[in-house]
């Protein structure tokens, strides 16, 4: 039988991810990232083989630049005859996607339509599917997005409390991203715990740089943190995450900053990096903490895992019970001390981890931490990449 292999897109604002990924094995034959495009530093890793190969880029190189780059490695390794479609993953899908899309020329000016709801990713996106388009003009296109599994919401999860006219006619609501996430560990939870997913009530936790968390009911989603836009919610690594939006106000009316310095602080210089003054990298805060002593890591650590402990807590009124806690996600997959500080705060809802057990659920390791009576909590590995690979191939196959 042929192979079939899924080239999996994933573009930010200066930066190409990107994994060509077997269907019917879930072998991932090559990955890598293009990052810092656009300036004198810019590079492109690849692993393949077992090996990583990293090569310079001209300051020029654009988002179609370097998937040439990455076109021309494909060849050159015999690895193009084999793929059957891209798969794109796009932020923002607005109300109009519930569902991954066979992208065409009407769907990509409503994907530019979007951009306003997500000026720092779906242009991006559109970047990456554009160059994808040009150089490989026979095979389809699906995007595949991030909001597609909230849209299981109800409306008193995901309205604001504003004029309805700003929701009917300018779609202000709570959106909800790193849906791909949620979708693909809930799913490895109820492998785990040998339930259906039917039969589950979950919190999913997903800490990186970008961190969201979401209450899962029967498989679908019924509440996240993230909002209108990936900054709400709770603590990140430059983003603020919930905020009096009056702050915003007095900035610039008293304080003499713009709207897009602000938008710039509350997006980049905010988070775990703000608090600490140091670095938006947990394990940098870590080792200062806990090795160092530096009281501004130590209250940059505090303010992230009280947050998203409350945040966890809050995500809990929308389920019916509460059968177990995911942690997935840079953070969530390899800090088992974030890990333990989120669960002191959370014995009002039973829920105790096995000290040793936590230590052990690092590097990739798929485990339940948790002790009894304590509802299941689950350390399990993302893989969004391969949710895109899979969607996009039972779309070009139905």
């Amino acid at each position: 039988m042929t192979k079939q292999t899924i080239l999996v897109i994933n573009c930010g604002s200066s930066s190409l991810k990107f994994a060509l990924i077997d269907v019917a094995t879930k072998e991932e034959s090559l990955s890598g990232l293009a990052q810092r495009l656009g300036a004198s530093d810019a590079s492109i890793t690849i692993k393949f083989n077992g090996e990583k190969q990293t090569f310079s880029l001209a300051a020029s190189y654009n988002h179609q630049a370097a998937l040439a780059a990455l076109i021309e490695f494909l060849q050159t390794n015999s690895l193009t005859q084999s793929i059957v479609a891209i798969g794109h993953r796009v932020v923002h899908g607005g109300e109009m996607y519930h569902q991954p899309t066979l992208i065409n020329d009407e769907v990509m000016a409503q994907l530019k339509s979007l951009s306003n709801l997500a000026p720092l990713h779906n242009p991006a996106n559109i970047q990456g599917i554009e160059a994808a388009l040009a150089a490989f003009a026979d095979l389809p296109q699906v995007a595949v997005f991030d909001t597609a599994f909230h849209q299981t919401m109800p409306n008193k999860a995901f309205l604001y409390a504003v004029p309805q006219q700003l929701y009917k006619e300018h779609s202000i609501r709570k959106y909800g991203f790193h849906g791909t996430s949620h979708y693909f560990v809930s799913r490895e939870a109820a492998t785990m715990l040998d339930k259906d997913i039917e039969a589950l009530s979950l919190v999913t936790v997903h800490l990186g740089n970008g961190c969201s968390l979401a209450a899962i009911e029967a498989g679908q989603s019924v509440d996240t943190s993230m909002g209108f836009t990936p900054l709400a919610g709770v603590t990140m690594g430059t983003r603020c995450g919930d905020i009096d939006p009056g702050v915003i106000f007095h900035l610039t009316t008293h304080c003499g900053y713009t709207v897009e310095q602000v938008d710039t602080m509350l997006n980049k210089e905010s988070g775990l990096l703000g608090l600490s003054g140091i670095s938006n990298d947990c394990r940098t805060l870590e080792d200062q903490a806990l090795e160092q002593n530096n009281p501004q890591a130590k209250l940059a650590l505090d303010v992230f895992s009280f947050t998203i402990a409350k945040s966890l807590a809050a995500m809990t009124v929308s389920l019916s019970k509460l059968d177990g806690i995911i942690f997935t996600g840079g953070i969530g997959e390899n800090s088992d001390y974030v890990r333990e500080q989120i669960v002191k705060q959370l014995a009002v809802l039973g829920v105790a981890i096995d000290p040793e057990l936590n230590a052990q659920a690092i590097r990739g390791k798929s485990l339940n931490i948790a002790t009894a009576p304590s509802p299941a909590v689950l350390v399990v590995p993302t893989n969004e990449e391969w949710v895109i690979a899979n969607q996009t191939h039972q779309l070009i196959q139905g």
